[in-house]
């Protein structure tokens, strides 16, 4: 076994990528009836994972990524605009590739 590859334990991390965002056919209806400026910003965060991957992504401060907690607990969300959440979470399909799927965009309430 390599002995550099030892050095760097993964922490529970994955060893790739995960640059799949997979939008659930609810979310695709609802996009048409979202202000714009919000279909826009889902847009680009879905461009910049397939793009840079979604570690990185996340350190992006505009969306606010961070996980969830109580009845929402495995989830996460990304602030589209100052009321709108989009909420995903990380899925594994048949073959164990990792992706993204966003199953869910509303309201925000304060």
């Amino acid at each position: 076994m390599d002995r550099a590859v030892d050095a760097y334990p993964l922490h529970g991390y994955s060893a790739f990528v995960i640059t799949t965002v997979v939008l659930a056919r609810a979310v695709t209806r609802s996009l048409r009836d979202l202000p714009q400026h919000v279909v826009v910003k889902l847009q680009d965060w879905v461009a910049s994972v397939e793009t840079l991957g979604l570690d990185q992504v996340r350190k992006t401060p505009g969306y606010h990524d961070e996980p969830l907690r109580g009845d929402r607990e495995g989830q996460r969300s990304i602030r589209l605009s100052r009321a709108y959440r989009a909420f995903y979470t990380i899925e594994k399909n048949e073959v164990r590739i990792e992706f993204v799927r966003v199953f869910e965009v509303n309201k925000h309430d304060y």
